[in-house]
């Protein structure tokens, strides 16, 4: 089955609203844990917790006039509290509740990658079972090499997308860390008791050490690991793209009722989605470098990191969800031309059988060069004349003395390529 989309469920992440709530959750869990410690009373944060809203708009009207977001947050949750508004951020700094909340935003973009994964991954292993024993022409620098299988194809990236899933697991474990630390992250005006306990309400780990913010090299690893993954999408849409080429044709997307390929040709069905998909993984590879560039930081911190992250990390995560969702509708309605993948297989006049034909020889007793140039010699004849190869090599009367009619009917079998087939499925556990 399919994935539903969840384009909406990303954006929302990282919206502003979305943003400010998270702060506001901060917030309350730094007075809650103030509360249990005995700094504030008990009574002001069930005030504040009852009454405190996130007013977008009239943040963004103080913002407009304070030119500090934070500050216009704080300003816009407290106009209507009271004197109870006066523990509110009391002893932390902004990059205590941006980068926690960025941290909350990473971890849950995360989850919902994950999700998005173990889709895909269910999509391709059952795809690959079902054509496990399809057999098709294996290539090497696009030439011709030997048989193997269109299942066996997508079995490497089932196994490709189960790497992805394990990669974004530990992700999850390096971006759920929080800070409450206050300026230079020294808990000059904050007990470090207080960040614990927060971390803890919000499901976070907290961070051993900062500065005044949260170290980058784990924004870094987040928006690498996001690149890697529509790599792998790249590479996946690119065979197929390779795949649907009309002198190829093995595969193709599908096309729906209605659809048009182009305003010129009405013949055409192009693989656009993708090429799409192919497009969209160098832009998130384009984000690789800014967010390796914000690792490094003057000092205990500057901002320069700031405007990258506004753009990278919301970008990058949707990009991937998006993209993700796609291939998994590709592989879904994908067309796989098994009468075509054997016109193909057949194309080479049995060429492929080559590396068979040379280890029987060398089995007989042949030395593998003088069994390599048997076998190539009449492989360049039938490929510049265009003659069965197997035709050629029963009637070459070196090679009649040591494989008889019978043995060259085994060689000359696409079969013998499929008999570890089932072992390989076995090991990666998709097959029992």
């Amino acid at each position: 089955m399919l994935s539903r989309y969840s384009r909406s469920q990303m954006e929302n992440i990282w919206s502003e609203k979305r943003k400010y709530e998270i702060w506001l959750k901060i917030e309350l869990a730094i007075l809650k844990a103030r509360a249990d410690l005995g700094e504030i009373p008990q009574s002001a944060v069930d005030k504040i917790e009852k009454e405190a809203v996130v007013d977008l708009k009239r943040i963004k009207a103080i913002e407009a006039k304070t030119r500090h977001d934070m500050i216009a947050f704080i300003e816009g949750i407290s106009e209507k509290l009271g004197e109870e508004s006066r523990f509110i951020h009391e002893g932390v700094t902004s990059s205590d509740i941006k980068d926690t909340a960025r941290s909350i935003q990473m971890q849950e973009a995360c989850q919902l990658i994950l999700t998005d994964l173990k889709a895909l991954k269910e999509t391709l292993g059952q795809k690959a079972l079902a054509a496990k024993d399809t057999i098709m022409v294996g290539r090497t620098h696009g030439v011709h090499a030997e048989p193997i299988t269109w299942g066996l194809k997508v079995l490497n990236w089932y196994q490709e997308i189960k790497r992805q899933i394990k990669r974004f697991e530990q992700l999850e474990e390096v971006v759920a860390v929080g800070q409450i630390s206050g300026a230079v992250g020294t808990f000059a005006t904050i007990d470090p008791a207080v960040e614990k306990k927060v971390c803890q309400i919000l499901g976070l780990k907290n961070s051993k050490v900062s500065s005044q913010i949260l170290q980058r090299d784990r924004h870094a690893d987040f928006v690498e690991r996001i690149a890697l993954a529509a790599a792998s999408i790249e590479k996946f849409a690119t065979e197929i793209r390779n795949l649907q080429r009309t002198d190829i044709l093995e595969v193709e997307e599908g096309f729906r009722k209605g659809q048009k390929g182009s305003s010129a040709m009405p013949h055409k069905k192009n693989p656009i989605v993708c090429e799409r998909l192919s497009g969209l993984a160098r832009v998130i590879r384009g984000n690789v470098v800014p967010a390796l560039e914000n690792i490094s930081l003057w000092h205990e911190r500057d901002l320069t990191h700031s405007s990258v992250e506004r753009v990278i990390l919301p970008d990058s995560s949707i990009l991937l969800d998006y993209m993700l969702y796609k291939f998994n509708q590709v592989m879904e309605e994908l067309v796989v031309n098994e009468e075509n993948m054997q016109l193909n297989l057949e194309k080479t006049l049995g060429l492929t059988f080559s590396q068979r034909l040379m280890l029987a020889l060398v089995e007989k007793g042949l030395r593998r060069e003088d069994a390599y140039e048997l076998a190539q010699r009449n492989a360049m004849t039938a490929w510049e004349e265009k003659k069965d190869y197997k035709k050629l090599v029963s009637s070459d009367q070196k090679i009649k003395k040591y494989l008889t009619e019978k043995e060259l009917d085994q060689i000359f079998d696409w079969e013998a390529y499929l008999k570890n087939i089932d072992q390989i499925f076995k090991r990666t556990e998709l097959l029992t």
